[in-house]
């Protein structure tokens, strides 16, 4: 079998490169969302064995997670072999598309680091999750009057920010948080008027900063 991978070799400027954190994990995706974990999962060791000792094949049911995995190997060098005989290898009527992990699995940091260093990986992991679920959140609150004005440029006074937003009708005024730099408040008369106003700026440039713009909390 190993005859048969290597005629499929491609060259590595192909498919996408990224930088890696982990140079004995794979990134597996465009695979085929219909198949089973279990199926997928021994599908997937059975392929990537061939090019040296998988340790762990992640692979997660997730609508986010679904036609992705990630294979561990126990050394560098066989994860590179893999990358380069197995990319574009069809995997269950679907050729697979391959890169280093950008992150370390929870297997490296443990072959690494011991427990403690796994510990603080899994900590490390949660506290992004849940920032980034709190980020999500934000962006999909229900429409109101006032929007929160995030990641400002630090010298951007309420005068500034007054010129920027009032440009959009309805504006009623901007509104400075005491002692927090990068963060303000501005008030439409309506919701619709606050729609138009955040639709306009979120992710617009100010400076030198991409400013975030979300309504508030109710």
């Amino acid at each position: 079998m190993r005859r048969e991978f290597a005629q499929k070799r491609h060259s590595r400027d192909g498919f996408f490169q990224q930088e890696t954190d982990d140079a004995c994990s794979i990134y597996v995706r465009n695979l085929d969302e219909k198949v089973k974990i279990p199926a997928l999962t021994t599908a997937l060791k059975e392929v990537f064995s061939e090019c040296g000792t998988v340790v762990d094949v992640i692979a997660k049911s997730s609508v986010k997670r679904k036609g992705q995995a990630f294979v561990v190997y126990e050394e560098a060098s066989e994860a590179q072999d893999a990358l380069d005989i197995l990319q574009g290898f069809d995997l269950l009527g679907r050729p697979m598309e391959l890169a280093f992990a950008k992150t370390k699995s929870d297997m490296t940091v443990l072959k690494e680091g011991g427990e403690a260093a796994l510990e603080q990986h899994k900590k490390h992991r949660l506290a992004e999750k849940a920032n980034g679920a709190a980020a999500m959140a934000d962006e999909y609150l229900p429409p109101n009057k006032i929007l929160v004005l995030r990641e400002l440029p630090e010298d951007y006074t309420k005068e500034a920010l007054t010129a920027v937003f009032q440009r959009y009708p309805g504006f009623k005024e901007v509104r400075m948080v005491p002692g927090r730099k990068g963060l303000a408040f501005a008030e439409y008369n309506e919701d619709s008027e606050a729609i138009t106003a955040k639709e306009a700026m979120n992710g617009a440039t100010l400076g030198d900063k991409t400013i975030r713009v979300t309504f508030q909390r109710q």
